[in-house]
């Protein structure tokens, strides 16, 4: 019994995420369409002032979205002409390009960060911090076991 109730579990986990993810897109697309801005715009900024200590590289900043080199490429590329990031040449090495957010990104973050507050707030609304903690390691092993799998299957 134990094996089936697991199966349920999973099938309803992976499925949840799927739906849980395309209507968080949703919303976010909503809140985003003010500042001419897509979610994957938008993650790719909150990728590149939180994961780093330095201006990225497109590969680094691809590895931290969970997403190809061409699509971050793509999506930077949106970025620069919207003035919200810069593509530099690494001084070092010409064949790798960095990732520099500009002042414009700091502007909108103040200006939706009450925005974000309060939508964050919905999102996890009546959910403990002990089911927040759980949740997260959960996730981070789902990442880990995804990155696992991609290794496989290269």
């Amino acid at each position: 019994m134990d094996h089936i109730d697991s199966m349920t579990d999973q099938k309803f986990i992976f499925g949840s995420i799927q739906v849980v993810a395309n209507q968080m897109t949703t919303q976010l697309e909503r809140e985003l369409r003010e500042y001419n801005l897509t979610t994957k715009q938008w993650l790719l900024t909150i990728v590149v002032a939180n994961t780093f200590d330095h201006n990225p590289t497109i590969k680094e900043v691809a590895k931290g979205m969970g997403s190809s080199h061409q699509n971050v490429k793509q999506v930077a590329l949106k970025l620069e002409q919207k003035g919200f990031i810069v593509m530099e040449k690494d001084p070092q090495d010409a064949r790798i390009t960095r990732i520099k957010l500009t002042d414009a990104v700091d502007s909108f973050g103040n200006e939706s960060q009450a925005k974000a507050v309060i939508f964050t707030e919905k999102l996890f609304n009546g959910i403990s911090a002990e089911e927040l903690a759980i949740t997260r390691s959960t996730l981070a092993m789902i990442l880990t076991n995804l990155e696992k799998m991609d290794q496989e299957s290269r």
